[in-house]
């Protein structure tokens, strides 16, 4: 059975994704759903690293930090495009 600090924990990431999914959605620049999908991505490494915590798996958490290390340069590229660098 999981604790109620991790299942409270997982909850507000819950709803901060959902946010995050209203900003790529919605927003009214190509910048702001930029950051909406940097957030969510980040979002979902802490995911990945409570559900390492809540059932003690630490592979859970290796591939968390692989996704962060990916969506960190993913972010990168998409900036360079956006700024006119990609050619």
């Amino acid at each position: 059975m999981i604790e109620p600090a991790f299942f409270y924990s997982a909850l507000v990431i819950m709803i901060c994704a959902f946010l995050a999914i209203l900003r790529v959605l919605l927003g009214p620049t190509v910048p702001d759903r930029v950051v909406g999908v940097d957030t969510l991505n980040t979002l979902v490494v802490a995911g990945m690293v409570l559900l390492g915590a809540a059932y003690d798996r630490t592979i859970y958490i290796d591939i968390a930090i692989v996704y962060a290390l990916l969506s960190y340069i993913g972010t990168l590229i998409i900036a360079r495009y956006l700024q006119g660098g990609l050619e």
